[in-house]
């Protein structure tokens, strides 16, 4: 069975992003990338929301290109239009999803069967970013496996919770890491059931 993988930075204080859901109020740096980048070569399939895939497709294909963008950025940009990626959203037309490779839509009503069927394909890694409102709904209700928070060194004092309830499963500590040149703190969790 493969794993479904939540992968964000979250602040200090345990926010998914800051006053007004700006997230680019987080703690970014280049630990950041770099780990994002190993999480998309080891997936095939990203599971994203409507909000977090406008704003991922609105910014990531140019990227490829960019000489001024450093390589491991030029590389997520490529990882980013190759993956399969599978947009939960109700308002979505799926007609305007095109332009960013391999792409499809699937209602919100449908998205726990269709993260249990994706699951239970052969593959490599379901991966999502970003997507808060999505990845919370799934591991409350056991479909999430494994969280990678990276723990930035910002407190941003308000904005979305990185939680949204209480987890009836438990989690449990895989690893921690480190990143060169970075303030950011990866903590690997399994989630037990």
């Amino acid at each position: 069975m493969r794993k479904l993988v939540v992968c964000n930075i979250i602040s200090l204080d345990g926010f998914y992003s800051g006053p007004g859901g700006d997230v680019m109020a987080m703690p970014f740096d280049s630990g950041f990338s770099d780990y994002n980048a190993e999480r998309l070569r080891a997936a095939d399939t990203l599971l994203l929301g409507r909000k977090s895939f406008e704003m991922f497709r609105s910014y990531w294909p140019a990227v490829a290109q960019d000489m001024s963008q450093p390589a491991v950025e030029r590389e997520i940009s490529r990882l980013n239009t190759a993956i399969e990626k599978v947009v939960v959203s109700n308002s979505l037309n799926p007609e305007a999803i095109g332009g960013w490779g391999p792409t499809r839509v699937v209602r919100r009503a449908d998205a726990r069967e269709e993260v249990a069927t994706l699951k239970a394909r052969p593959g490599r890694e379901i991966l999502i970013f970003g997507s808060h409102v999505l990845w919370n709904d799934l591991l409350a209700v056991g479909l999430v496996d494994e969280l990678h928070l990276m723990i930035g060194a910002g407190i941003v004092g308000e904005g979305v919770r990185a939680f949204e309830a209480r987890l009836s499963d438990r989690l449990h500590l895989l690893d921690t890491r480190t990143f060169d040149g970075s303030s950011l703190i990866l903590a690997r969790y399994a989630v037990d059931r």
